[in-house]
């Protein structure tokens, strides 16, 4: 993959491979509390999934931003420290985890992130992209275009419920 043009032109975009874990896991310290960090065991099968959809971006051969993401339906939550699970049929995007190092912010880095998985789900012919807000970033992914989608399924809700209080499951529509 190519680097979006808003990038500076030394970051690279392209797919998560297990050969990041070790750079992801050191992103997501940098990012997250200790609670929501997840092993590399975890992304590891996330990787494995035929689901999977995870992308990194690259600088000076280090991971400085990352999306975990996967194909999914619309009100499926995965919990957190779950796996992505394939389904079928598919009609959404599931954005589970997205962090950028603190040292790239307002480098453009979560906008070129998001705008490559949109377009590559858009032409995939998913029509939603969801995802459970957290660490009080609802005003974020507002702006992002996302908005509070309710859960009618009670396992999902359990699901949601694994994020603690002030987690929201959010959903926006694909062009």
């Amino acid at each position: 993959m190519n680097s979006p043009a808003l990038l500076p032109s030394q970051v690279r975009l392209r797919a998560l491979a297990q050969s990041d874990l070790g750079y992801l896991l050191a992103v997501q310290r940098a990012c997250y509390g200790p609670r929501f960090v997840e092993s590399a065991e975890v992304f590891a099968r996330r990787l494995a999934s035929p689901a999977n959809c995870s992308l990194v971006l690259e600088q000076g051969g280090r991971v400085c931003a990352y999306l975990a993401a996967y194909r999914s339906v619309l009100g499926k939550v995965t919990p957190l420290h779950g796996d992505f699970e394939a389904v079928a049929p598919v009609d959404t995007l599931y954005l589970h985890d997205m962090a950028v190092l603190p040292r790239c912010a307002g480098q453009g880095m979560a906008q070129a992130l998001l705008q490559s998985v949109w377009g590559a789900a858009a032409a995939q012919g998913l029509r939603h992209s969801a995802l459970v807000s957290v660490q009080d970033s609802q005003a974020f992914w507002t702006r992002q275009g996302y908005a509070p989608h309710a859960i009618g399924d009670a396992v999902q809700r359990e699901r949601l419920a694994s994020y603690g209080d002030g987690a929201a499951y959010m959903a926006r529509a694909l062009p």
